[in-house]
């Protein structure tokens, strides 16, 4: 099915009837679940990520234990520490397409998204289920290869139970990172081009949200806009749990974040929808 001709009205299809919360969740785990074996399916592709991954995770990490040498320590973290840092801030990113902000944009710009308007369920709803899918399907692969690589580098996890929630945390910081991506492509409703969104974008990730350097390195000023911002919930909270330091008090606020973030998806998505139905593609 081709997309709508630019500047004609778009239709769009009624919701279906008795879809309960529940049933819409069920019914967005389906895509999300094909979407993950697809990335796993993939060889060369989950091949590719996971080399890329290992590069940056590596040199990062040596770049760390080269700053806080045998025995010391850089903003309360040791070498073990920072290596274990340094890989799951990378993982929490690496799994996620790089260019995705500029894929969205791209399918709203062209009005292939008028398309996915004719399903009974929200777009977004769809897109961040695909989305999430993909990613957390390659996540599974980098942590497991990851958690192999941090282990020869630097010795065991600091803490397992800090071990365990920092998985938690990975899952929750991509989904937040997948739900903040959607909100700032839809800028594409009314701009039409976000191609260089994605690059600024991804540079604050590095840096608020903490996947180049632990935020507690950062000055003052600067450090309190970061735990401020919801990038920190990205890598930051999955990489500091990692270390051992932290409490779960970092999972609610991850999930704060979330909610925050999907329900503005939502509401952009549903406002850029409306338009879409009034002036067309």
């Amino acid at each position: 099915m081709s997309a709508p001709a630019r500047g004609a009205a778009v239709p769009v299809a009624p919701p279906a009837p008795g879809l309960t919360p529940l049933l819409v969740l069920r019914r967005l785990a389906v895509p999300a679940a094909t979407a993950s074996r697809r990335v796993l399916a993939d060889r060369g592709g989950l091949v590719t990520s996971v080399v890329f991954f290992l590069l940056v995770s590596v040199v990062l990490s040596a770049l760390w234990r080269a700053a806080a040498g045998p025995s010391g320590t850089v903003v309360g973290y040791t070498a073990a520490e920072l290596t274990w840092y340094a890989f799951a801030a990378e993982a929490a990113v690496c799994t996620i397409d790089l260019r995705l902000i500029e894929r969205i944009g791209e399918d709203i710009s062209s009005g292939s998204v008028a398309v996915e308007m004719l399903r009974p369920l929200p777009v977004v709803a769809v897109r961040l289920a695909v989305e999430s899918g993909r990613a957390l399907g390659r996540l599974v692969a980098l942590v497991v290869v990851g958690s192999g690589a941090a282990w020869l580098l630097a010795g065991p996890p600091p803490d397992a139970l800090h071990g365990l929630l920092a998985l938690v945390s990975l899952a929750l910081g991509v989904v937040v990172n997948v739900a903040a991506q959607h909100v700032v492509a839809s800028a594409a409703f009314r701009l039409r081009d976000v191609r260089a969104t994605w690059f600024l974008y991804q540079k604050t990730v590095f840096i608020l949200g903490g996947m180049l350097l632990p935020l507690e390195v950062l000055p003052g000023a600067l450090r309190t806009l970061a735990l401020w911002c919801p990038f920190m919930a990205m890598a930051y909270a999955p990489a500091r749990l990692a270390t051992g330091q932290g409490t779960a008090l970092l999972l609610l606020v991850q999930a704060g974040w979330l909610v925050v973030l999907v329900a503005a998806a939502a509401f952009v998505f549903a406002r850029g929808q409306r338009r879409l139905e009034v002036v067309g593609g």
